[in-house]
């Protein structure tokens, strides 16, 4: 067995480790599965999946690059950026979407995910990125995902992100955070409260409810973005010994 096909079963194995994170896809294939009552599903066509998963690691072109289009959107900080060129290529990161003015999951998830960020300390920006989208971009201006990550306390490597409707949308229904029951798909009360997560150069991509355990995503995190000798199938996180609690 390949080295990568090895790294592919250790992740299907930590993703299982973790309880509450489900496997999407531990490659992608011809796309990611809708969300469907918080139930992950299997790439659509493995055979393809993992011919193109030997390809990324082989050093050819990213054959993934393509499933992401590379959408022009806005920071919180004002700066305009490219959805793939800019946020995820040759990255380790995590999406979710959100609006600033919801009232129902977005809190709790928002400050679920600053908890993660704590734990990664000096990792974030530099080794993962968080990025969270707005579902209104319409209303969501850079100054109000600006107030909205500053009453929360986010930090550096954590970036919100709004744009044309139509892209966002777009970029919502290619990322799998869409039902697929339309009726239920179109109250935006009924959002996907979904995290994904991923490591773009080797195609691994994972998913959890945003109310997770904070330590258990920090780690799978810290799993996809390894530092050199670490082993396992579990990262640790900064001041855990080789032994998880």
């Amino acid at each position: 067995m390949t080295s990568h096909a090895w790294r592919s079963l250790e992740l299907k194995a930590s993703l299982a480790a973790v309880g509450s994170v489900v496997v999407v896809a531990a490659t992608l294939g011809a796309g990611w599965s809708r969300a469907q009552g918080g139930a992950a599903a299997a790439p659509a066509a493995p055979a393809a999946a993992a011919e193109a998963q030997e390809a990324a690691l082989s050093g050819s072109p990213n054959p993934f690059a393509e499933r992401f289009p590379n959408l022009v959107l806005r920071t919180h900080e004002g700066k305009t950026v490219r959805f793939y060129d800019d946020l995820l290529k040759g990255k380790i990161v995590m999406i979710n979407f959100m609006y600033a003015n919801c009232k129902g999951k977005c809190p709790g998830i928002t400050q679920n995910l600053v908890k993660v960020q704590k734990l990664l300390g000096d990792r974030m920006g530099k080794d993962v990125w968080f990025y969270s989208l707005t579902l209104e971009p319409e209303k969501d201006s850079p100054a109000m995902l600006a107030d909205y990550a500053k009453r929360f306390g986010t930090g550096p490597g954590w970036l919100f992100l709004t744009g044309n409707p139509e892209d966002l949308e777009t970029l919502r229904q290619n990322l799998g955070f869409a039902w697929s029951d339309p009726e239920l798909d179109a109250n935006l009360n009924n959002h996907v409260g979904t995290v994904k997560m991923g490591n773009e150069p080797r195609g691994w991509w994972g998913a959890t409810p945003g109310l997770a355990d904070p330590r258990q995503i920090a780690r799978l995190l810290v799993w996809m973005a390894p530092e050199a000798g670490q082993e396992g199938t579990i990262g640790h996180l900064p001041g855990e010994g080789g032994t998880l609690p």
